[in-house]
């Protein structure tokens, strides 16, 4: 495969040559990105695509690989000292009088943390974006804190982590882990790694793999084993830090990065639901983020008065005036929305229904994770309005789309358009419902048909559409369908609304079986008595326009004195998407509803006799 428009030059630095390309308009702020291990630069080809048009994009081949020639001797030809000279080579050849936004995945994360954490880069970096490798030094920290304080916790990161690294240990094998790449190994890691990272078929990996990958065994050896048993302990980052996290890596735990707040006085921190090679699988989500950062960067850096340099003093100060400033109440929230803005930064999430009740506060919460929402609804004014607050509560995007889920149509125009324009879903959340009531023989056959068309036929479509977007990405993904306790709480009064919920249950069990095979989750929410507007608008089966009108402010006046808020929903589902979880009655009536069902079925029976307010 090739850059495409790409502009060559070759650098000259400790007797080696580099190959450089650059595109877009070299006014334009300057992106680095260096490839990782067994890589060439080529793997940043769909992502330098995207930045081109705002950025001065510079890709080199790390010495040995690629088009770049190799240190002779080999061994002391990769240390991290002699890889920052070939990075200031580059930089100051490609941007002599601006500082450069770095970003690095796999061993170009690696290295890339060694120059914003060494003086003699000052200055000349403006920003770093680190996926998928970490600092050798923070790492070696790690280790040591779990193997002179150990915990069960930690015991437990450290062999998981160790199981992880199996690759390391072999490639300090002298002369074999050669032998296998310019063998068998070389011919078939490219189906390999496409089997297992659903990686497309583009034409990478480049002809150079084998090659690459010899000289890159040197990567490890040079470093890994002096570095991890006498890591640095003045490797504080002087620049603003962005880490992009794929959690479901094969090779690196998240729990890596969990003290790396100490280390980085300005840290941003991004999740995919993806594994090791996201320059590859995506790239549309690594180069928003990559501009997105650096854009936020080059604003902070044209403010009058710039931004102060880091050092390891001011790094302790910051730190400690924020912790000085802090309330209990702020740290208690802080802590506890930690996970969900860790998990959910920077997601595609759609919510139907979004327009209010459950769907608007489900997007507010995923806004307030971080997340990019697409609300979704037939009221176009209250999308609109989802999607105006989600950017203001912390949505880095939202966007409103208007239609109706019954439409088997519109539902696949729609799974079209927002693939095209803003991605792949990484979570759809199916709540879009309406409320009926009445007996079974007062409910017309139109009746049933509107029911069930929204209630369950809206969330097919969605599950249909979007379910196999996420199942042919390979990368897995989260369908969350809003059921209800009246799923498994007959009433004598709900037969239509119960079985569409029923239903919703029972598909979003069968689902959760089949699509676990392709990392996907599946949880059926199931609320009870929740203050929302559906009691507005029901319907109520055999009864005139007047009864009807005095049925919804009588449920509206039951639900408003029991006051449940939707917030409380939206926090279940984040919950229930983060864990995986798979039925999640919410409301206490939901949860003694679900007990009963299984332990005294017969006790729901004689309660299905009551009239409910709904």
């Amino acid at each position: 495969m090739s850059l495409k428009g790409a502009r060559e030059r070759r650098v000259h630095t400790g007797g080696i040559e580099l190959c450089v390309a650059e595109l877009g308009d070299p006014a334009h702020p300057t992106v680095v990105l260096i490839h990782g291990y067994p890589d060439s630069k080529e793997v940043w080809a769909e992502v330098a695509e995207r930045l081109a048009d705002r950025f001065h994009v510079v890709l080199y081949d790390v010495r040995g690989h690629g088009r770049s020639s190799a240190p002779k001797p080999l061994r002391g030809g990769f240390t991290l000292e002699k890889l920052t000279d070939d990075f200031l080579a580059v930089a100051d050849a490609v941007s002599p009088d601006r500082p450069v936004h770095l970003v690095g995945h796999d061993w170009g994360s690696v290295q890339s943390w060694e120059f914003v954490t060494v003086q003699r880069t000052e200055g000349r970096i403006a920003s770093f974006t680190s996926i998928s490798g970490p600092s050798l030094d923070h790492f070696g920290h790690w280790l040591k804190k779990r193997l002179t304080r150990p915990t069960p916790r930690r015991v437990a990161q450290f062999l998981g982590q160790g199981a992880r690294s199996w690759y390391v240990y072999l490639l300090q094998i002298p002369v074999l882990p050669e032998l296998a790449w310019r063998g068998p190994l070389g011919k078939r890691w490219p189906s390999m790694v496409r089997r297992a990272e659903g990686l497309p078929r583009d034409g990478y990996p480049t002809a150079s793999l084998p090659e690459d990958a010899a000289h890159g065994a040197w990567l490890y050896r040079d470093n890994v084993r002096s570095r991890l048993s006498r890591p640095r302990t003045d490797a504080y980052a002087q620049v603003p830090v962005q880490l992009i996290t794929p959690t479901r890596d094969d090779f690196l735990s998240e729990r890596l990065f969990d003290d790396l707040s100490g280390w980085v006085p300005e840290l941003t921190r991004r999740t995919l639901p993806a594994k090791h090679w996201v320059p590859r699988t995506r790239p549309d989500q690594v180069s928003t983020w990559i501009a997105d950062f650096t854009l936020a960067q080059e604003k902070a850096i044209s403010t009058p008065g710039g931004r102060a340099s880091v050092t390891p003093e001011t790094t302790r100060a910051t730190r400690a005036t924020r912790a000085t400033r802090a309330t209990r109440a702020t740290r208690r929230k802080a802590m506890s929305q930690k996970p969900y803005t860790e998990r959910f930064g920077g997601q595609l999430v759609l919510v139907t229904g979004a327009a209010s009740g459950i769907g608007r506060a489900t997007a507010f919460a995923f806004a307030e994770a971080g997340a990019r929402i697409v609300a979704v609804d037939r009221d176009a004014e209250g999308a609109e309005r989802t999607a105006e607050l989600s950017r203001l509560i912390g949505a880095p995007d939202a966007w409103a789309e208007v239609v109706d889920v019954s439409d088997a149509e519109a539902m696949e125009k729609l799974a079209v358009r927002v693939a095209a324009e803003y991605g792949v879903v990484d979570i759809l959340i199916n709540n879009a419902g309406i409320g009926l009531s009445g007996p079974f023989l007062k409910t017309t056959p139109q009746e049933w048909k509107d029911v069930l068309d929204v209630n369950l036929w809206g969330v097919i479509h969605g599950c249909r559409l979007f379910g196999r977007q996420m199942a042919e990405r390979g990368q897995g993904g989260h369908i969350v369908n809003i059921a209800s306790a009246a799923a498994y709480q007959p009433s004598k009064s709900l037969p239509a609304y119960s079985t569409s919920k029923a239903a919703v249950l029972m598909l979003s069990e069968c689902l959760r079986a089949e699509l676990s095979q392709q990392d996907i989750g599946v949880s059926a929410i199931c609320p009870g008595f929740v203050h929302t507007n559906i009691t507005s608008t029901a319907r109520f089966a055999g009864v005139d326009e007047a009864e009807q009108q005095r049925l919804r402010e009588r449920s509206t006046r039951w639900y408003g004195l029991r006051n449940y808020p939707p917030e409380r929903v939206a926090e279940a589902v984040l919950r229930a998407t983060l864990r995986n979880e798979a039925v999640v009655p919410v409301t206490p009536e939901a949860r003694g509803a679900q007990l009963l069902s299984r332990f005294a079925p017969g006790v729901l029976r004689r309660i299905a006799r009551l009239e409910p307010p709904l």
